[in-house]
């Protein structure tokens, strides 16, 4: 009986110990974002003030042209920060968040091409948790199905779907477009998306019959 107590106890600080370090690793990631925003952020900002500022003032048309270019770099260096410190923060740990973060991604990715954005939740548990990195891989899966998208489809029309069932999330990515050949299903980035599915034992499935294609992403929680 001594000996089953002294085991719990045992078990008990292993427990508080993990519990202790997963705490710190999330200080430590909240620490990295407020310094990411707050150093890198300001930085960026400055940069493209001065880039706006140089270009009122260039008469140059080369020079202009690298100031655009400058301009372009600036606001792709402050998404990509976004997105880091959207993927550090340990609050957005959840299925609600991740979908948030998603469609306005896709909106923001999609509203300067032709491609029309639709999107629906079925069944969602917002509060439902989810892993740090099981939520960037998602995302990443994300970013390439609408980049495939918009280089090879031809479509006008995009719908993004996700989808909850007990403990399965489903994340899928539709256009009406040209379809995808059958020898040519595993190019275009479609190995990275199934490789990231499988590392988190979830799924990647491309359906493409005739027109329009379907990426579907199954995960179990």
């Amino acid at each position: 009986m001594k000996e089953k107590q002294l085991n719990i106890e045992h078990q008990n600080q292993l427990l508080q110990k993990e519990l202790e370090k997963q705490k710190s690793i999330e200080q430590e990631r909240e620490r990295i974002s407020h310094d990411m925003h707050d150093d890198l952020g300001a930085g960026i900002s400055a940069l493209k003030l001065q880039a706006e500022f140089l270009k009122q003032k260039a008469e140059n048309d080369d020079l202009q042209n690298d100031l655009d270019e400058l301009l372009k770099t600036s606001e792709e260096m402050n998404l990509s920060m976004r997105e880091m410190l959207w993927s550090l923060n340990s609050g957005n740990d959840t299925v609600g968040s991740f979908i948030d973060y998603a469609i306005q991604y896709a909106d923001n990715f999609l509203k300067k091409t032709k491609i029309k954005l639709w999107s629906e939740s079925e069944d969602i548990i917002s509060d439902t948790p989810i892993s740090t990195e099981l939520r960037r891989n998602m995302f990443l899966c994300l970013k390439e199905s609408l980049n495939n998208a918009y280089k090879h489809s031809q479509s006008n029309q995009l719908k993004l779907s996700f989808i909850q069932k007990d403990n399965e999330f489903m994340m899928k990515v539709s256009d009406n477009g040209i379809g995808i050949h059958h020898e040519k299903t595993e190019g275009n980035g479609l190995r990275n998306m199934k490789r990231r599915m499988q590392e988190q034992n979830g799924e990647c499935e491309i359906l493409s019959e005739g027109s329009g294609t379907e990426v579907l992403f199954r995960i179990l929680l």
